[in-house]
């Protein structure tokens, strides 16, 4: 699926939005295999790194990202941490807790919102440009990837309105093809 009002985008991004001075994108691709700053792993309470992107992130960065995550854990729902990227071509790696699925009844919503703005908080603390970051929680956390989709896009949209952040270039970078053209329909018709 092509952006219809920006026909000429770079190689497997689907939709760009500006949010003030942050070029949003969301990409079709391999979140390991981004450059920016940093990139956003999607992690559960105690950082074990066995599955989903946590597990692809460790094996292609190399078993110090687990040790390092190893002393940071536990990391409550909603929060975030930072390690070293191992072999990754990045500065850093941001681990956000987000949410299992239980229904939608158990706050989840506003624990999916929490993790994505403590992963920008982090980015910017960091003094970060740019930022890749995948479907939080879409995975074996099993959220229903479109209504996740809503909840992260509002999430980075308002961040990047309200708050002073460093970061210039946000990626939501989804393996899954029709999650992330999901995704990207989700940010057309966002406001």
């Amino acid at each position: 699926m092509i952006n219809p009002l920006r026909p000429n985008l770079p190689p497997g991004v689907l939709y760009l939005r500006e949010y003030g001075p942050v070029t949003f994108e969301i990409v079709h691709g391999d979140i390991t295999d981004e450059v920016t700053d940093a990139i956003v792993n999607a992690a559960n309470e105690h950082l074990q790194h066995g599955g989903g992107v946590a597990a692809a992130i460790v094996e292609k960065g190399g078993d110090i990202i687990q040790i390092e995550s190893n002393r940071l854990a536990p990391v409550p729902v909603g929060e975030a941490v930072v390690t070293g990227p191992g072999q990754l071509p990045v500065r850093f790696i941001i681990h956000t807790v987000g949410p299992q699925w239980r229904g939608g009844g158990f706050g989840e919503e506003e624990q999916l919102a929490e993790a994505v703005l403590s992963a920008l908080k982090r980015a910017t603390e960091l003094g970060l440009e740019s930022l890749s970051l995948p479907a939080v929680s879409c995975g074996i956390f099993s959220y229903p990837p479109a209504h996740a989709a809503g909840v992260i896009i509002r999430t980075i949209r308002i961040f990047c309105k309200e708050q002073e952040t460093s970061l210039r270039h946000i990626r939501c970078t989804i393996l899954e093809r029709d999650t992330a053209e999901l995704f990207g329909r989700v940010l057309q018709h966002e406001v």
